[in-house]
């Protein structure tokens, strides 16, 4: 668990599945991810998470705002996925309720989780988005993130005419 000024993040509860289905079910929250989540695929990035945290003691972890106890996303660490066109390692992701967005959660608790893998030896952090997602740009430079244009890649999961396929990547060293 990770505990900033307004943010937890935290494992995953069982009473996170249902907002966590419905956020994934909301075309403007997965706009940029590739599109919406069906419930069970939504519930398998839980379960994932959870083996995430058993072997690297981080993960994407379920984002509580302190305030009221509210779920409001997803934010966390992740292993880069071996089909991408990067080096090994692990990329920051979020995705945050529509009602969270423009209040600076993204950034508060992205910048905690990275912290939080370099204190379990990571020594780079990998961030990448689509070149129209540009608010995750924005949060990716606000954590200290920096452009890295010679790890730009093209998105293999999306058809070549796609306007989200070409993906800009940013990364932080310790």
């Amino acid at each position: 668990m990770i505990e900033t000024e307004r943010l937890i993040l935290r494992p995953w509860r069982d009473d996170d599945r249902a907002p966590f289905i419905a956020m994934s079910a909301d075309p403007a929250v997965m706009d940029t991810l590739g599109g919406v989540l069906s419930p069970e695929q939504a519930l398998a990035y839980i379960d994932s998470a959870g083996k995430r945290l058993a072997i690297f003691g981080f993960t994407r972890w379920a984002l509580e705002r302190r305030e009221d106890g509210a779920f409001i996303g997803a934010v966390g660490l992740a292993p880069i996925h071996p089909s991408l066109a990067l080096p090994a390692g692990f990329e920051m992701g979020w995705r945050l309720v529509r009602d969270a967005w423009g209040q600076g959660y993204a950034s508060e608790a992205a910048a905690a989780a990275i912290e939080h893998g370099f204190q379990h030896g990571l020594t780079e952090v990998f961030a990448f988005t689509s070149r129209p997602n540009l608010r995750s740009q924005a949060v990716m430079g606000r954590v200290g993130l920096v452009r890295t244009p010679t790890l730009d890649f093209d998105h293999r999961g999306l058809a070549e005419d796609h306007p989200l396929r070409p993906h800009l990547v940013w990364m932080k060293r310790r």
